[in-house]
């Protein structure tokens, strides 16, 4: 069974046939980071490289083994700067015994751990640096920066990319936009059956005629949890009904997700709106009317507008950070190039207008929409565009060190 497929057919044409590639990320759980990982090991055995990732180990370990990829123990979640040091040595030998070509890391602690590793053995190092990563005071800053220091820097977003330009000025020449990838294997409407998106209603207990307006994030501080409660309460007092807020995430019960809860009893907004799992998560965003992604911080903007909008289901976004990169809109592209909506951070009242906007769509515009955010995923965002991207900036460190 083909596990990934790339733009070429001979493996023993591609430049990185033969090379070996070592992945450096703090674990294998079921996250983003190791997930990435695990695709690029992927690319990499189709194009006859050896992928290898060292860490801690994980639940996703036999789903890197199954694609080709080498799992190598190594102590990879430690922050404290003795042990740090010690790693660096550690890792060292590790790549001198595996020969390995390439190191890429993906985390700001092992970023250290990896430069300084890498500048003894001098092989090329390649860093993801993240949007998350700005820093509000000048330890911070200076610690995010070990993700800029790399032989090149793969920016998730040209926002990231400047971002690191300013914490790293030699960096600058150095990064390349390689946005994160999204398996659009996954995330496909034409594959999503009826019951699924059923199922998915009953567990909420959403009537047949109701809509669904959708914020599938975890609370964070910056996720924008309470500006959606002021606009829903903004929407259903200005007479809006037949519609459900559901905030899907894993179920927590810390004081965060406790204060949400009281907020939404305070507003008097039970029954209408509640947190609760978000089960299967491409068949909830296409049970939705519409997802809404009212993050405050560039740190709390993540992949559920990419996510969504890869099903076709309309998005309003708060433009911070990245976001009009991932959600295409006016004033940054033309009215016809529209995939979705942004709107200003923490403006409840601006949220609110969309939101009944958004709902109030007829069937043809809210078509041409969700075709438009379709392709603009497919197009800048999938798996397989994401992973040619980065092993093109692999072969061109590996040539420039021949």
């Amino acid at each position: 069974m083909q596990v990934f497929r790339l733009p070429f057919q001979d493996r023993a044409a591609h430049p990185l046939s033969g090379a070996s590639v070592l992945q450096v990320i703090p674990d294998l759980e079921a996250n983003a980071t190791a997930r990435a990982a695990i695709d690029i090991a992927a690319a990499l055995g189709a194009a006859g490289a050896r992928a290898l990732i060292a860490c801690e180990g994980g639940r996703l370990k036999g789903e890197l083994q199954a694609k080709g990829g080498i799992f190598v123990p190594f102590p990879s979640r430690t922050k404290n700067p003795i042990a740090m040091a010690l790693n660096t040595r550690r890792l060292a030998h590790l790549i001198a015994a595996e020969r390995a070509d390439i190191v890429h890391v993906r985390s700001r602690a092992l970023a250290w751990v990896a430069y300084g590793a890498t500048r003894l053995t001098k092989t090329p190092l390649v860093t993801s640096f993240h949007s998350g990563c700005q820093g509000s005071n000048p330890i911070t800053k200076r610690y995010n920066s070990g993700l800029a220091r790399g032989d090149a820097v793969l920016a998730d977003s040209a926002y990231a990319a400047a971002l690191a330009g300013r914490l790293h000025a030699p960096a600058e020449s150095k990064i390349h936009v390689v946005h994160q990838g999204l398996d659009c294997r996954i995330f496909a409407p034409d594959i999503v059956t009826p019951a699924r998106v059923q199922y998915v209603r009953r567990n909420w207990k959403v009537a047949p005629h109701e809509q669904i307006v959708l914020l599938a994030v975890q609370a964070s501080r910056a996720s924008g949890h309470k500006i959606l409660i002021a606009a829903a309460r903004l929407l259903f007092a200005s007479g809006l009904t037949g519609v459900k807020f559901v905030l899907a995430s894993d179920r927590k019960e810390s004081v965060l997700d406790r204060d949400i809860d009281r907020a939404i009893v305070g507003e008097g907004l039970q029954g209408m709106m509640y947190r609760t799992s978000p089960y299967d998560l491409p068949a909830a965003y296409l049970a939705a009317s519409l997802v809404v992604v009212p993050a405050t911080g560039a740190a709390a903007f993540g992949e559920a507008a990419v996510q969504a909008q890869a099903m076709g289901t309309p998005v309003i976004a708060a433009n911070v950070g990245a976001a009009p990169e991932t959600v295409l809109a006016p004033p940054f592209v033309a009215e016809s190039d529209r995939t979705g909506y942004l709107v200003k951070p923490g403006d409840a009242a601006e949220l609110a207008v969309a939101i009944a906007h958004v709902l109030s769509l007829g069937a043809s515009a809210s078509g041409k929409l969700s075709l438009r955010a379709r392709k603009h995923v497919e197009t800048r965002f999938s798996t397989e565009r994401v992973c040619a991207a980065t092993l093109d900036t692999y072969v061109a460190l590996r040539r420039g060190s021949e």
